[in-house]
């Protein structure tokens, strides 16, 4: 998100500048007006083309690529194992609400910042940095962005979910996995997350469900089949996290699970 708000204001900034510019240079001609001392001025500049192409071009690929901001943040990066396993945890603790979605989500963020710095610099370096220095092309800045961002998503993919896709796409086997285009890498990417997502999450359930089990056998063999195990399993299970210190274990078990 912090590169796409830089390309967004080195644009806009480039564009502030640019626009005095061409009203210098190109004649303008004062509009018709009745009150005495008062014009305006209206000047078609189709401004200044290089090797990043027409300003008014970029304006619509960066408004494209906001407008696909959380798309992408969803479908790319580590966002989607991180955000289901807290929600897991969540349910799986039997707090409700607690703690709540606007937490969870915030939490999931910048874990997955700490996941994607290795990758968001090299983007910065190989493919932001020269694109904005006009150095490189646009073409050329996107295979240099696509390239560190790819190899993150199929570290994380198995051969079985990019096979599925390759078959169901009706492709002919690829000699390698870099040579898989972004069509099959990201679906298989998401399946995979999502696969890895629920095995956590099931691990996380077990020794809670062992609580719940304990306490409601306990309840029955003392006839208290009126009151609800919840009531007190939700303490001890609250206690056991606490003493386990389970958000450490939680957060080092997911930023883990990416290397």
């Amino acid at each position: 998100m912090r590169q796409i708000v830089l390309i967004a204001f080195t644009l806009l900034l480039l564009g502030g500048m640019a626009a005095p510019v061409g009203a210098q240079s190109a004649p303008s001609t004062p509009a018709a007006s009745s009150h005495p001392g008062r014009s305006v001025t209206v000047s078609l500049d189709p401004g200044n083309t290089g090797a990043r192409g027409s300003f008014a071009v970029e304006i619509v690929l960066i408004m494209t690529v906001l407008s696909l901001a959380p798309a992408i943040l969803i479908m790319l990066t580590s966002f989607t194992r991180i955000v289901v396993v807290m929600s897991f945890l969540r349910q799986a603790l039997g707090t409700q609400q607690m703690p709540p979605g606007q937490l969870i989500i915030g939490l999931s963020l910048f874990l997955t910042m700490v996941v994607m710095m290795p990758v968001l610099r090299q983007i910065n370096d190989t493919a932001l940095q020269p694109y904005l220095n006009d150095t490189i092309s646009q073409k050329t800045a996107y295979a240099n962005a696509v390239k560190p961002l790819k190899a993150f998503m199929l570290t994380q993919t198995r051969e079985k979910d990019l096979a599925m896709f390759i078959r169901m796409m009706k492709r002919d086997k690829p000699q390698n996995r870099e040579s898989l285009g972004m069509d099959v890498v990201v679906p298989g990417f998401i399946i995979s997350e999502l696969k890895t997502a629920f095995i956590m999450g099931f691990v996380i359930f077990i020794p809670f469900v062992v609580i719940d089990m304990v306490v409601s056998s306990v309840l029955m063999s003392m006839g208290m089949l009126m009151l609800p195990p919840v009531m007190i399993s939700l303490p001890f299970k609250l206690l056991l996290f606490v003493l386990v210190d389970g958000w450490n274990l939680v957060v080092q078990s997911l930023l883990s699970s990416f290397t």
